[in-house]
């Protein structure tokens, strides 16, 4: 009998794929499972690669690049499970750490559960967060002005908004869409992931009406290995991993996403509050950068160049300024 379900979208990753299979494969109570991969038209032959070595998995082809949520959604929707876990296909299972979580999750109160994601290193990664008010802690990734609003910030006594390494149980208000397992009862209460999103900030904003039906937790003695940002950067060609370069190609879909989220979760206020901010670091980059020239820093051609980029992706996402702020449907898909 299925009790719970394993969704894995794939967008020309075969490889990735197939190592967190065999990972999942690697533990126990395998009869429980089914796993789903949600295939986002790789068009690279991942689907005969991945199902000639594992043919019990179920494929389900998007026929176009839908992005996570629409995957996922597709994913849930044919889910036999009453619980689904939405993995990343950059993941590894550590320890048996999935059929543990699952055992521990199917029997409590909890409506979401993650665990401690760990770099490749075995160094612990941000895995749970808090929300400040109208997403604030999101002017940290600001360049320069990020700097001062966090020095700020930690003078002041402000509470960090993310675990850094959970060791025991927490409760969060959102958890990290590498490894989020939730229930479908609770699902059928606060609906599925949001459509318009394509990439990134769309399990904040999930867990957000998530959280409306029940707790968040992360079970920190658990653990699951994340290359974080692997399955996107080598699908987009991202010289970065993480999340915080918002000047190439992947940093405008961050902050184009970014401020979907702030609109829909937040509300309007807050959007224009966030739009303002980047707007107005361009000026304070662009003078920051040039007392840098004045005195021949190194590395500042590099910095010209981030600021150019940085610059770009803020004032193209004035384009969609109309639609965020009416929170008409739309597909945010820029990458």
């Amino acid at each position: 009998m299925i009790r719970y379900s394993i969704i894995i979208v794939n967008y020309k990753t075969p490889q990735l794929v197939n190592n967190c299979i065999a990972s999942i494969y690697d533990g126990s109570a395998l009869d429980l499972i089914e796993i789903i991969v949600v295939d986002n038209h790789s068009n690279d032959g991942s689907e005969q690669m991945v199902t000639a070595k594992y043919p019990k998995i179920s494929w389900i082809n998007m026929g176009y690049n839908s992005g996570f949520a629409r995957a996922n959604n597709a994913g849930i929707k044919a889910a036999k499970g009453a619980i689904v876990l939405l993995l990343n296909s950059d993941t590894l299972n550590k320890g048996d750490a999935i059929a543990t979580c699952f055992e521990r999750f199917e029997k409590d109160n909890n409506v979401a559960a993650g665990v401690q994601l760990l770099n490749e290193d075995g160094s612990p990664q941000i895995s749970g967060n808090y929300v400040l008010t109208g997403g604030l802690n999101y002017l940290m990734a600001l360049p320069y002005l990020g700097r001062w609003i966090r020095a700020v910030g930690l003078s002041s006594g402000v509470q960090k908004t993310n675990i850094a390494n959970a060791t025991s149980t927490v409760s969060v208000d959102w958890i990290n869409g590498a490894f989020l397992m939730v229930k479908i009862s609770a699902i059928e209460k606060a609906g599925l992931l949001d459509e318009d999103f394509f990439l990134y900030s769309e399990e904040a904003e999930w867990c957000s009406r998530l959280k409306k039906a029940g707790s968040l937790v992360i079970y920190g003695d658990l653990h699951v290995m994340h290359l974080e940002g692997g399955s996107s950067a080598a699908a987009y060609q991202s010289v970065t991993k993480g999340y915080q370069n918002l000047a190439d190609r992947k940093g405008y879909q961050i902050m184009l996403s970014n401020f979907v989220r702030f609109r829909k979760e937040f509300g309007l206020f807050w959007y224009l509050f966030h739009l303002s901010a980047n707007i107005f670091t361009i000026p304070v980059y662009f003078l920051v950068l040039l007392f840098k020239s004045l005195l021949m820093k190194k590395g500042i051609a590099a910095e010209w160049k981030f600021w150019k980029g940085y610059s770009g992706n803020v004032l193209k996402s004035l384009r969609y300024i109309f639609i965020i702020a009416l929170d008409k449907p739309h597909f945010y898909k820029v990458l």
